[in-house]
């Protein structure tokens, strides 16, 4: 399920790729199935999700956009399932505990995946530079960290108040 609206999220952004990039629509079900499914479920969302949609879709490229978000979204799904696995107290609150980590964690694996590519691809690739890593990784992607940050809680907040999210006490 968590896989599937990650494919079909983008196509709000009017599968524009800047648009895309602001909003990052692919993350909110990746942190969301860590959180309710656990890590390894939250890696698997996270690795099959921009993989799958650039190969039906064509968006995000396959190399290196997508290969790169796969890197990325697992990250935020292992993360996200081991920080609210651990946390005793789960409410809207403390789901910001487990997000503000998970989103630097995942942003720093993005970054390394990059690295990794570029140096991959050779030197007429463009160099890789820290300016880049702020502005491409955090700066354009604040719009969606916001989302994020007002959605994911309220969206958890729900779902254990209904009881569909278990609780280990």
């Amino acid at each position: 399920m968590f896989i599937a609206v990650g494919l079909l999220l983008p196509f709000l952004t009017g599968n524009i790729p800047t648009v895309g990039r602001y909003l990052c629509p692919m993350h909110l079900p990746v942190f969301l199935c860590g959180m309710i499914c656990g890590p390894w479920l939250g890696a698997a969302a996270g690795i099959v999700t921009p993989l799958l949609r650039s190969f039906l879709f064509t968006m995000p490229a396959l190399y290196p956009s997508a290969v790169g978000m796969a890197f990325e979204l697992c990250a935020y799904g292992a993360c996200s399932g081991i920080l609210f696995g651990v946390i005793k107290k789960k409410n809207a609150g403390t789901v910001y505990l487990v997000l503000i980590p998970s989103m630097l964690a995942g942003r720093l694996v993005w970054c390394l995946a990059r690295l990794i590519m570029l140096g991959l691809s050779g030197p007429e690739t463009a160099a890789f530079s820290f300016g880049y890593f702020i502005t491409s990784g955090f700066l354009e992607a604040i719009p969606g960290i916001v989302i994020q940050l007002i959605l994911i809680p309220a969206i958890m907040q729900a779902l254990i108040t209904a009881k569909l999210v278990p609780l280990r006490d």
